[in-house]
């Protein structure tokens, strides 16, 4: 486990590496003294060399160093990293697992809201909110549900296929959500993992809304090509809280542009888009910088569970979130 060994009562040193605009919404001040009834807290703010020379664990975070062997020659004691936020990967080195560190991720805490945000988001997908919202800033129509366009059968969530790429932990939530809905939605899942999957053109043909939940790999690079993005009905929507690279934005581009198909999309590529990119103009298209997760009073869930992983290190469990270097390829 690598996990703490008291010796004469010394408890653990631990330190954050946090940046120090997000340290105190992480890490507030009940969150610090639970910390300091069991370890040796320094900090919150950036790690010292002097504070890193006797850290036993380590708490990381958006914008923290990453753990290079450099890094780690300052830290000598460090046998725990735990990571408050999602990916570890612009964080892990080789050199981590070379050392026998144990690495834990706060990533099922910050997938809750990944998730409620995606089923939100095909919630509004279905129900054709951009184009209605258009319309109705526009005044077009009549009075009442005339000012409103109609789309049949292609607007509403009753009985509506939904295709989910990635069954990860984030797309395991959304199928969970989808399937507890009152709408009667249809599931398809596309995930090499996944025993129910189909393949990805299947998925594309028969899912009005298509929601991203795969990792960024060099295999699932614009998994969402120009030809997969043609296959989709006309009057669909793409949503991708993920990572941008799963699109290809050339190939959305041209579909939304067109009115053809609908996005949603919290990361793009590249992200940010350039001032003036036209999916930022398109009235079919919503673009949003990246806070599907936890964000505002939703970090502290991060530092939570940062903090109860550390009670269970000190105690000798297992941790919840631990991260095994023959998983990281795979995972976000």
């Amino acid at each position: 486990m690598g996990r703490w060994l008291p010796v004469n009562g010394v408890r653990p040193v631990v330190v954050t590496a946090l940046e120090p605009g997000t340290a105190a919404s992480v890490l507030p001040a009940d969150l610090c003294d639970r910390l300091a009834g069991a370890v040796e807290l320094r900090g919150p703010g950036e790690a010292r060399r002097g504070d890193l020379a006797r850290a036993d664990v380590l708490i990381t975070g958006w914008g923290s160093p990453a753990l290079t062997p450099a890094f780690l020659d300052g830290a000598p004691r460090l046998r725990a990293v735990l990571h408050a936020a999602g990916s570890v990967k612009p964080l892990v080195t080789p050199a981590v697992w070379e050392r026998g560190i144990v690495v834990s991720s706060a990533a099922e805490a910050n997938a809750g809201p990944v998730a409620d945000y995606a089923f939100a988001l095909v919630v509004l997908a279905a129900k054709k909110a951009l184009a209605t919202a258009a319309a109705y800033a526009e005044g077009r129509g009549g009075g009442g549900r005339a000012r409103w366009p109609d789309f049949g059968d292609r607007q509403g969530g009753d009985g509506l296929t939904v295709g989910v790429v990635g069954a990860s932990r984030i797309g395991r939530k959304v199928i969970s959500r989808l399937r507890a809905s009152e709408a009667g939605y249809r599931v398809l899942v596309h995930d090499p993992y996944a025993a129910e999957s189909v393949d990805l053109e299947t998925l594309c043909r028969n899912s009005r809304v298509i929601t991203l939940h795969a990792p960024e790999l060099p295999g699932t690079r614009h998994l969402l090509n120009a030809e997969r993005l043609a296959l989709i009905p006309d009057g669909g929507a793409v949503i991708n809280t993920a990572r941008g690279s799963l699109i290809d934005t050339d190939g959305l581009t041209r579909e939304c542009a067109s009115g053809r198909l609908d996005a949603y999309l919290d990361v793009t590529e590249p992200e940010p888009l350039e001032a003036g990119h036209p999916l930022l103009g398109l009235r079919n298209v919503l673009v949003t910088p990246h806070i599907a997760g936890a964000q505002g009073s939703e970090v502290r869930r991060l530092g939570a569970w940062v903090v109860e992983e550390v009670e269970r290190w000190v105690r000798g469990l297992p941790l919840a979130g631990r991260v095994e270097e023959s998983e990281l390829h795979r995972l976000a």
